[in-house]
């Protein structure tokens, strides 16, 4: 089915134009959770236009093969975004991460197939980005997928490693550079498919030693391949749009990718080649006490709380796992009644991607102001009654300030420690992803309220309730 009208190209670029500076800008938004999600909205918009608009060029002749891509697309898409949980949201940018990657080698492919062998060369512009899209598509997609399966448990979330491994990975990373080099200048469809073989095998060796802690930072550098991918399928297009967007893409998750490293103390090699995880932890090493927890009951900490100036809370992966951000807003509701001056402190890298924390208190619509980034609320632990940690680990470990020796030496954390009173809810005394024991929970002011986050915060809103 075809269409007998076009817009003018100059149209067309000024709409992708507009369309940038609506990425530019709900990108810029996004920074506050005040205007997150109205950038949402604005992004949302300049993609509509950029996609509006490319359906009016005239290199489009087939619209009911487009509109059924759309309708598939729509009817996957639409549900899997409404019905995801939260606490399944950075499996769901993965995979998005993932079909970007796959998007763009599927392109690349396409096209590299329709060029080779014509006659003539193909323009070696198109080429190359076909080459580059090949390359980093299939292992956008396949390490997309494992950082998928891990964060599902669907496979095991600690380091998978094997003798040898980065020499093999080196190895199999070369021989894709050799084949993409070849097929480049023989214009080869049966080197570039053994390119895109390689490359996908690649994607899952580089990613299966990558352990649970690292997935924010994972998932940050597979956002930026997915945009280069897109990059490069705008070269190959000569689409505008897709320029744009993929490398605002690829630079903010370039970006994001350095300052969620710096937040762990690592480099991005380190967090690739590092196996980090990959120890189990060993024997308890001991706070200041005598090396034993103090646990701890509802009612106890109900009258902490109640009498408290002020309350900090550390939201980490243990309360998205068990949904239990509505009921903190209710208890820190009951305790503001009270006079109680709460705060949630959030750290860089809790929970499984960037801003995990900072979305599930906004489903429960904590008010903004109450939020504090790690530099902001560090300095203020010294003057707090109770420091009430929700599901965190590796984020409050001391071992980061003070053991040479921990593999998280270095880690910026909250420093709950530091604070007049500490509450750990937790369901035991397992390690977090580092593997690791952690120093606090031996710490004499520390307190261990052992139970489901859930439930432990309704015991506590009842508890508080009859203080």
């Amino acid at each position: 089915m075809t269409v007998g009208f076009a817009l003018s190209q100059n149209v067309v670029f000024t709409a992708y134009a507009a369309a940038a500076v609506c990425f530019i800008v709900g990108i810029r938004m996004l920074s506050s959770p005040r205007t997150a999600r109205r950038g949402n909205w604005i992004s949302a918009a300049g993609m509509a236009i950029a996609v509006g608009f490319t359906l009016t060029l005239a290199d489009i002749d087939d619209y009911l093969f487009v509109a059924a891509g759309l309708a598939i697309g729509g009817v996957l898409g639409v549900p899997a975004a409404r019905l995801v949980k939260m606490t399944a949201m950075p499996q769901m940018v993965a995979l998005l991460n993932g079909l970007g990657g796959g998007a763009a080698a599927l392109v690349a492919t396409a096209e590299f197939f329709r060029l080779a062998g014509a006659e003539g060369r193909a323009p070696a512009d198109t080429v190359v980005a076909a080459i580059f899209a090949a390359l980093l598509g299939p292992l956008t997609f396949s390490g997309s997928l494992v950082a998928w399966a891990k964060l599902q448990e669907v496979m095991p979330g600690r380091p998978i490693v094997f003798r040898g491994q980065q020499l093999v990975n080196a190895g199999i990373f070369a021989g894709a550079l050799a084949l993409a080099a070849v097929a480049a200048v023989q214009e080869s469809k049966l080197l570039l498919s053994a390119t895109l073989l390689v490359s996908f095998i690649f994607g899952v060796l580089l990613v299966i030693p990558i352990g649970g802690a690292d997935m924010p930072v994972v998932i940050a550098l597979l956002n930026a391949f997915s945009g280069l991918g897109g990059v490069t399928t705008g070269f190959i297009l000569s689409n505008n749009a897709l320029i744009i967007g993929g490398t605002l893409v690829g630079a903010s998750g370039t970006l994001l990718s350095i300052l969620m490293g710096r937040a762990m103390n690592r480099s991005i090699a380190n967090v690739l080649f590092g196996a980090f995880g990959q120890l189990a932890g060993g024997p308890a090493v001991a706070g200041p006490g005598d090396g034993s927890v103090r646990a701890t009951t509802a009612e106890d900490v109900a009258v902490m709380l109640a009498y408290a100036r002020r309350v900090v809370f550390v939201p980490g992966y243990g309360l998205a796992v068990a949904q239990a951000q509505h009921d903190v807003r209710a208890l820190a509701d009951m305790l503001q009644d009270r006079g109680v001056d709460v705060r949630y402190a959030i750290h860089p890298v809790a929970g499984r991607m960037p801003g995990h924390m900072n979305v599930l208190l906004a489903e429960a619509n904590v008010p903004y102001d109450q939020l504090y980034e790690m530099d902001q609320i560090n300095p203020e632990f010294a003057q707090t009654d109770v420091a009430v940690i929700v599901g965190a680990n590796d984020v409050v470990n001391p071992a980061a300030r003070n053991q040479q020796g921990s593999p998280i030496y270095g880690m910026p954390i909250l420093d709950v420690d530091r604070s007049a009173n500490v509450v750990v809810i937790k369901r035991s005394m397992s390690p977090g992803f580092a593997g690791i024991d952690n120093p606090l929970f031996y710490d004499p002011k520390t307190s261990m309220l052992f139970a489901d986050a859930k439930a432990a915060v309704e015991g506590l809103i009842a508890a508080v309730k009859a203080v």
